[in-house]
């Protein structure tokens, strides 16, 4: 967006007769808004991982007593310290920390696929109607077929290796980013796009310098979905077809009876999680900082 705040300046208008000391007092108003508004954001993150601590820790506290007073049977149920005393010995062992490896790089190469065909179609899909016509059909009809009834076939077609996992996770990623992808392109207001015509831009740097950046936050929305979708279904293929990864681990626990690893998976899996998804909201508010605001949420 910097390019068209060159053009008509940070407030939209273009400033053709304002003298050196009016352009000096409009540079620092929003200079000011932005700082004051990244006080706001930094504020507000830490308020809302605050005042969540309390019922997080109350949570933890019920999973601690509960077995120990007989309401849950700890053998199907163990208290919080078993498990997490499980966790500690399967990281020391290195178990853990070969099947997260395991996991993370099925999660990773199925996503980073899906970015690479998701994020051109979903431009190009929101920008021409036409072609959006043309594919939209053949879109919809994939995206509502589920990736788990798919999986037989990614086992028949790739086999029990790498690929039919990654396959799955690809599927499971793609169809977020790209539904976002549309969304944050029809969602640019018009006028920057005249705009930038007015000025004789070609459609390669209107996508570069005025859409893609007014669809970062759409696009950082579907990618955290996308995310969650990648760990869940690597970790469904995992359970289903595999030797190796945190699934197979959850699995194979709990077939064992070895409850107290197998919680410390599913936990170990949590946190992955949300620490995947605070990343990609940092990386939302990094990217969208020329706005002055945050439109994200920590969820």
């Amino acid at each position: 967006m910097a390019y068209l705040t060159e053009k008509f300046g940070p407030d939209g208008a273009l400033h053709l007769f304002a003298g050196a000391g009016e352009t000096a007092a409009a540079a620092r108003v929003p200079a000011i808004t932005a700082h004051s508004a990244k006080v706001r954001r930094k504020g507000t993150s830490h308020g809302t991982f605050l005042y969540g601590l309390p019922l997080l820790g109350l949570f933890f506290l019920v999973w601690e007593i509960a077995p120990r007073l007989g309401w849950l049977n700890r053998i199907f149920f163990p208290p919080l310290s078993e498990v997490l005393v499980a966790w500690w010995n399967l990281l020391a062992s290195g178990v853990l920390v070969k099947h997260i490896g395991i996991s993370l790089q099925r999660a990773a190469i199925g996503f980073a696929l899906g970015v690479v065909v998701a994020i051109p179609l979903g431009l190009l899909m929101g920008r021409y109607s036409l072609f959006e016509k043309i594919s939209d059909l053949l879109v919809q009809t994939l995206r509502n077929t589920s990736q788990f009834a798919l999986l037989p076939v990614f086992i028949l077609l790739l086999g029990i290796g790498e690929e039919s996992k990654v396959a799955i996770t690809f599927y499971s990623s793609v169809f977020f980013l790209l539904v976002n992808t549309i969304s944050g392109v029809k969602s640019v207001d018009p006028l920057l796009i005249k705009a930038a015509r007015s000025m004789g831009t070609s459609d390669f740097d209107l996508f570069r310098k005025v859409i893609l950046p007014a669809s970062i936050p759409s696009v950082v929305a579907g990618a955290r979905l996308a995310v969650k979708s990648s760990l869940f279904a690597v970790i469904g293929a995992e359970m289903l077809a595999a030797k190796s990864g945190l699934g197979f681990l959850i699995q194979n626990s709990q077939l064992m009876m070895e409850t107290a690893d197998m919680y410390a998976g599913i936990l170990t899996l949590t946190v992955i999680g949300l620490t995947v998804n605070y990343l990609l909201v940092w990386f939302e508010r990094w990217a969208t900082a020329w706005k002055g605001q945050s439109e994200s949420s920590l969820i």
